[in-house]
């Protein structure tokens, strides 16, 4: 039984494995998540991805995410600066786009679970 639903991507930069995925320059293109503002694909599976590889990404359904500091279980995630999964604090009035919801705790390198399910969040003004 499948968990996810998991598709191969052209990495157009190194792509770290556990790690949350924007579209590329082109069609079945994917690069790592630079900012919590992104369009979010996906993550990346354990192996990641060279350039010019192929790299398997989750797209839905429950997957590994590398955690880039402290998150408690049922936190809407975002991304950092590297695509590793942290707990979304937008400022007031901000926007920021989420990969879906932790389901267990962790702390910076830990390797943690997430329900993918892509939305945005708007902290109120």
């Amino acid at each position: 039984m499948s968990l996810s639903t998991i598709l191969p991507f052209t990495a157009t930069t190194a792509i770290a494995g556990y790690r949350i995925l924007k579209h590329g320059g082109a069609d079945g293109a994917a690069v790592q998540a630079t900012a919590a503002t992104e369009d979010f694909v996906g993550v990346s599976d354990a192996m990641g991805a060279v350039v010019g590889g192929v790299c398997d990404v989750h797209l839905a359904g429950l997957a590994e995410v590398e955690y880039g500091g402290a998150v408690t279980r049922g936190a809407r995630l975002t991304s950092d600066a590297l695509g590793r999964a942290v707990t979304a604090a937008p400022a007031a009035g901000q926007t920021v786009e989420i990969i879906g919801r932790a389901l267990k705790s962790g702390v910076l390198g830990d390797i943690g679970s997430v329900n993918l399910a892509r939305s945005t969040y708007t902290r109120p003004a």
